[in-house]
């Protein structure tokens, strides 16, 4: 009988991490294949950031939310538009705590918590917010 491995804490940061940026990217309507491929690289980025530094796992899910919103800005725009502001320009969402555990993007401008990483589907309040241009 093949037993499999369990998976260790250190994957089951980075699949939750991946999961959550996955969440938001989709209920954004940007989740395709070249943007997938942005959280792809984060996580294989923040993979070898979190062997270094193991009581780092619980930041994995906001670092690589920032890494996906840093990549996307140089690329593509802003992401996620903020579905709070309903008037002025329309501007990012920013995760808070930069680096801490239980991220949430927040919106500055209204001072508000709008979702937790990987609940922008459910924040209500208008669309979740694609990538706008620069």
């Amino acid at each position: 009988m093949d037993a499999t491995p369990p998976i260790s804490p250190l994957e089951q940061a980075l699949h939750a991490a991946r999961a959550l940026v996955l969440a938001d990217l989709v209920a954004g309507q940007v989740a395709e294949a070249d943007i997938v491929s942005l959280v792809e690289e984060s996580v294989a980025q923040r993979r070898w950031w979190v062997e270094q530094w193991p009581q780092g796992a619980d930041y994995v899910a906001g670092l690589v939310a920032q890494d996906v919103q840093d990549a996307l800005l140089e690329r593509y725009g802003r992401w996620p538009l903020c579905p709070v502001c309903g008037s002025g320009d329309p501007h990012a969402l920013e995760v808070e705590p930069e680096l801490g555990p239980d991220p949430h993007w927040v919106c500055h401008k209204a001072g508000v918590q709008v979702a937790a990483v990987g609940s922008l589907g459910s924040a209500g309040g208008g669309p979740a917010g694609g990538a706008a241009a620069s």
